[in-house]
């Protein structure tokens, strides 16, 4: 994936290239475990300095997103759990060997690893019933200056997961955990690390899911003529940021960005009044519909509307469903 920055731009190149690099891990652009351009490599790429790349990385590193391998480089996080052995009894070789072989297999991995039967028991059952008890909800949480973006998890989650989804503030998750400490937590990278804490003190699991690469908008976008009027518009603050920064990076002043929350009317009115195109999410959809329906009379033309239905990918969401083994 290439990064482009804006160099004369009143928004600072390293939020430029902060803003890319952590939409192109949380699209799975770089998956978990995957090693990240050098310093050097982004500094030709971009023309920044290297000490500003390293900055940008060391701040991701600090937000959980990105760890840093002494001697061997900046790599997307893995969450996986590497540490406890015992639970890493799965090999690649399972991919075609019926349901018992790979419980032999398993329990073969545990005894190699100094597990008396006893043990194994303990360990399988134990892992089992705590992921019995971490499928039975999902609770959904972001800050709540951005609940939209749990509101766009969850839209995308309710219908296809056949367990109870619930939308929780970050701030409020602590007390929901308390009288009952069962699910798993979903959010975005973004905010998984101070999630992770309150899930370990619960024993609950904290997941990351993957965001939609957006490849069929950006190509849009790409290619609009110099001088469009573009609208943006969401119910998440944090998706309409990253947006303007990820877009203005790309075109820099070649398009006139406008972006709103959707359930604001009078900006919403004036951004569908300005816009040639508008890019909407799901949940928004209808509002500016009836937003344009409504005002017809007032728009000197009608923009055109561009729907990104989903918000997570596809893959993704399989993925959750195994995790918490659910299947519909």
């Amino acid at each position: 994936m290439r990064f482009h920055i804006q160099q004369d731009s009143d928004i600072p190149a390293s939020t430029q290239l902060c803003n890319q690099i952590c939409f192109a891990i949380a699209a799975r652009h770089y998956p978990p475990g995957h090693r990240l351009p050098s310093t050097r490599q982004l500094a030709m790429q971009t023309g920044l300095h290297r000490n500003t790349i390293s900055k940008v990385y060391r701040q991701l590193e600090i937000d959980g997103v990105v760890e840093a391998i002494a001697g061997s480089g900046i790599y997307v996080r893995d969450n996986a759990t590497k540490k406890d052995l015992k639970k890493s009894f799965y090999s690649n070789s399972h991919i075609n060997r019926p349901p018992d072989q790979e419980a032999k297999k398993a329990i073969d991995n545990l005894i190699n690893l100094g597990c008396t039967l006893q043990e194994t028991r303990k360990i399988l059952t134990n892992e089992i019933d705590w992921r019995i008890k971490c499928g039975t909800r999902i609770l959904v949480s972001t800050p709540r200056e951005d609940i939209g973006a749990s509101m766009l998890i969850a839209e995308d989650l309710s219908p296809k997961i056949n367990v109870p989804v619930e939308v929780v503030p970050m701030e409020e998750l602590e007390k929901v955990l308390c009288n009952s400490n069962n699910g798993t937590i979903v959010t975005s990278r973004y905010f998984l690390q101070p999630l992770e804490k309150v899930a370990k003190e619960h024993g609950v699991r904290a997941i990351a899911v993957d965001l939609s690469d957006f490849q069929k908008e950006l190509k849009i976008i790409k290619e609009l003529k110099t001088g469009t009027c573009v609208g943006i518009v969401s119910i998440s603050p944090g998706l309409l940021r990253a947006a303007e920064v990820i877009i203005h990076s790309m075109r820099g002043s070649e398009l006139i960005l406008m972006t709103t929350i959707s359930d604001n009317h009078s900006r919403l009115l004036a951004l569908l009044k300005a816009s040639n195109y508008i890019v909407c999410d799901g949940p928004s959809f209808s509002v500016v519909e009836n937003t344009l329906l409504k005002n017809r009379s007032q728009l000197m033309r009608l923009p055109q509307i561009i729907c990104a239905k989903n918000y997570l990918s596809i893959e993704t969401v399989n993925q959750l469903k195994k995790e918490i083994g659910v299947i519909n």
